[in-house]
């Protein structure tokens, strides 16, 4: 894990390969806890090609001076993330 909140990503590579490119993080909360929304893509190794760009929000949290993953979840597609902004702006109106 990462000593600091800049550092956290979601970017995983495997023999050569990024098999999870992060696109783009927006941090919306920090201190102990914290809070970050990743915009990313998976690498589809039958279509040898990325997939569609997918979110997720994840929660950090500092102990021993790293943060460890505790919680995420995953928008997995635009049409998702569209209905999930609908209902906050429905509820924040």
């Amino acid at each position: 894990m990462s000593e600091t909140i800049e550092d956290l990503t979601v970017e995983y590579i495997e023999d050569g390969i990024t098999k999870v490119k992060q696109l783009d993080k927006e941090i919306l909360s920090k201190g102990a806890w914290c809070t970050i929304m990743f915009k990313y893509q998976d690498w589809n190794a039958k279509d040898n090609a990325y997939g569609p760009e997918k979110f997720s929000i994840r929660r950090f949290q500092k102990q021993n001076g790293r943060y460890f993953l505790k919680s995420k979840f995953t928008i997995s597609s635009k049409d998702q993330a569209e209905k999930i902004i609908a209902v906050l702006k429905k509820w924040m109106s």
